[in-house]
């Protein structure tokens, strides 16, 4: 494994005395990123569920990517199911161990090392894991991560926007990209959506899946009381968070009140989730006890 994936914060095991303890090999394994990153302030944010959501209108821009999902699955079964195994994988390789991390991304890819699709233009087979693809897909979840955190009222300096897209590189080389052809810095995420723009289109099966991701399906007793109306808002929220480019290419306006709105909005919804009885998750409680432990 190379150096950009071990964790910043582990004590490497040094040479004793026999008469005296180990103290470094006891110490708590805090993951890739530990409680002094940036990837740790930004994900403990409830609100990052908005952001998930937005990274997926983003990705089902690119034509390729797109194809891979729905010819690889049926993403419109179990749904929710696939969603929280996701939000699980985010949370594990932020805030997991070490070896759960790489065990979470060693499954992520020998999933995706099975998987073929076809380009909808030329007919011609890729795979799924393709690096100009797992690029397009990590740049969309740490853009949409940040944006979101920042937007919903999360305070972070232009060093420490850069220090979360370097840190991410761990994530990023977990899934089997060189760090060194990913962007780590808000400038190069910039540069990135500049260059890759001309290759994004609103094919049949982005509007498929963004029509999905929009209205999916409820459990009978939720869809027309809570569930359906709660969802819209969440949905148009997320869609509205996306970057003006991406919403135009979904031939809906791009306007700078559209971005005041989601603004204002996502602010709003930060502050009612803050006054919730929420419990945090067992990675996160864990993670919290791991880090007491090493302080």
């Amino acid at each position: 494994m190379s150096a950009s994936v071990q964790n910043s914060g582990h004590r490497g095991t040094a040479t004793t005395p026999d008469h005296e303890p180990d103290c470094s090999a006891r110490a708590p394994d805090l993951g890739l990123f530990g409680p002094d990153s940036v990837s740790w302030r930004v994900h403990r944010e409830p609100i990052l569920w908005l952001a998930g959501l937005r990274a997926l209108y983003l990705q089902a821009l690119h034509p390729r990517a797109v194809a891979g999902v729905v010819q690889n699955s049926d993403f419109r079964r179990d749904c929710w199911t696939r969603l929280m195994r996701t939000a699980e994988y985010v949370t594990t390789v932020v805030y997991g161990t070490t070896d759960d991390a790489q065990r979470a991304a060693e499954r992520i890819r020998r999933i995706h090392d099975a998987l073929r699709a076809h380009d909808p233009e030329t007919g011609e087979e890729y795979r799924v894991d393709e690096p100009h693809l797992l690029r397009w897909v990590h740049v969309n979840e740490v853009e949409s991560f940040l944006s979101t955190a920042q937007r919903a009222g999360v305070r972070l300096s232009d060093d420490e926007v850069d220090r979360y897209y370097t840190e991410q590189l761990r994530a990023a080389e977990l899934v089997g990209l060189d760090p060194a052809i990913v962007p780590a810095s808000a400038a190069e995420v910039d540069e990135y959506y500049r260059t890759i723009r001309p290759e994004l289109a609103l094919t049949p099966a982005a509007r498929d899946v963004a029509l999905f991701l929009t209205v999916p399906p409820m459990p009978r007793k939720l869809s027309w009381t809570i569930g359906r109306p709660a969802w819209l808002t969440v949905a148009g929220t997320a869609f509205a968070l996306l970057p003006r480019w991406a919403r135009r290419l979904y031939r809906t306006p791009g306007f700078p009140t559209t971005d005041l709105s989601a603004t204002l909005t996502i602010r709003g919804m930060r502050g009612v989730i803050s006054a919730l009885p929420i419990r945090e998750g067992p990675i996160y409680r864990e993670a919290m006890r791991r880090a007491e432990l090493g302080a």
